[in-house]
């Protein structure tokens, strides 16, 4: 484990099409006022969200390794338990009886109270418990079954769970070793003991320049309508708007680390989270858009102390002028904003800076930072951390 604090960061400019990814209530564009200018945003959850469904489905980190969140814990472990044979009538009033035991009891629909962020293993775990106690846990369900008119049904039904289930329910929610469960953290409101601090912080992108908001006004032609009969069959509007968002992201290298309780799963997270982070793209609306834009500039810092946002590069909002477009402004201006603050606070701390962009002549500041390629970049990144703790530990 680590003793002391390390971090990375990321900081990311991606200019999108015009597009939707991430709505609000009404259905428009996230956005949000910054530096005294309405910018556009897409939220943390969202990039966070994306992060995670990329490392699934690219494969970058092991099935076991990874969470699952969800109200549908009752169907999922009935589903483990009948793959073991078990009846899933029983299975379903077994699970119900830990399930209420651990605080986390279901409605009528079988719908925990809340989303619940669980690693897979932790799931597995959960249905060897049911195995393990089964003749137990299905005698507490019979008696609870005859209180239906208690109020009081999910105390009673945690009270009368054995001392030894409530001690497995202490040791196996402990985070499965899930590496997005690690990163982002969890809060069981009724099991405080099994919270998860998140080893990562992820802060909302905003676009680097004002923004105004656009509508699409669309047609849908009926196909069947007789050819002198005139007018749409259906007709609607949709907001986009289009803009070169900076994105920031930083990992507590020493808490992932913690969390996980295993050195080299931590490393191979932060490759996945780096991977991930880089090139996920939220996919509000592209069926519509088709807003596949990657990254224009993409910046990686190692340090173990002194977190640096790059977001006030950008309180003056950018514009587009014959030096150059919303892109490599946006570089120029976060360029800058780099060479300030380490004018002002010095870089005692930091381990090594790399960035790789599409183009990188208006960079000045940190000329000497630069890598060839996202590969490269990532490569340097990692063995930076492994270096650093190499030596730590040495």
């Amino acid at each position: 484990m680590l003793k002391e604090r390390m971090f990375v960061e990321t900081h990311i400019l991606q200019n999108f099409a015009p597009s939707n990814l991430n709505r609000d209530d009404t259905g428009a564009p996230k956005d949000c006022e910054f530096g005294g200018y309405r910018r556009a945003r897409i939220s943390s959850q969202c990039l966070k969200r994306a992060a995670r469904t990329y490392v699934r489905e690219n494969s970058l980190l092991p099935e076991d390794a990874l969470s699952c969140r969800t109200k549908l814990l009752r169907d999922e472990l009935v589903s483990q338990l009948r793959d073991r044979d078990k009846d899933p009538e029983v299975a379903r009033r077994v699970v119900e009886s830990m399930l209420a035991a651990a605080g986390l009891p279901v409605d009528k629909e079988g719908k925990t109270q809340y989303l619940l962020f669980l690693g897979r293993c932790e799931i597995a775990k959960l249905a060897d418990l049911c195995c393990e106690h089964w003749d137990t846990l299905a005698e507490i369900a019979a008696d609870a079954n005859g209180a239906k008119g208690n109020k009081d049904t999910k105390k009673a039904a945690r009270a009368a769970a054995p001392i030894e289930i409530k001690r497995s329910l202490e040791i196996l929610l402990d985070g499965g070793k899930a590496a997005d469960l690690a990163l982002f953290g969890r809060m069981l409101a009724d099991r405080p003991g099994n919270n998860v601090d998140a080893a990562c912080q992820v802060a909302h992108a905003l676009s680097t320049h004002r923004v105004s908001m656009d509508m699409d006004f669309y047609t849908a032609v009926d196909d069947l309508l007789p050819e002198d009969t005139t007018g749409a069959g259906m007709l609607g509007t949709l907001e986009f708007n289009s803009a070169c968002f900076y994105r920031y992201a930083n990992v507590d290298l020493r808490q992932l680390s913690d969390n996980l309780d295993d050195h080299d799963l931590a490393l191979r997270t932060v490759e996945a989270f780096l991977r991930a982070f880089i090139h996920a793209v939220p996919t509000g609306k592209q069926n519509s858009t088709a807003a596949q834009n990657p990254p224009s500039f993409v910046m990686t810092v190692v340090r173990n102390k002194g977190l640096w946002s790059l977001a006030n590069a950008f309180l003056k909002p950018v514009r587009a002028d014959e030096n150059g477009d919303l892109v490599a402004n946006s570089i120029k201006a976060l360029d800058t904003h780099w060479s300030q603050l380490s004018a002002m606070y010095g870089e005692d701390g930091i381990v090594g800076k790399w960035w790789a962009a599409l183009d990188g002549e208006s960079i000045v500041n940190l000329k000497s930072a630069r890598a060839d390629g996202v590969e490269d970049l990532i490569g340097r990144t990692i063995s930076a951390i492994a270096g650093q703790v190499g030596s730590r530990s040495g």
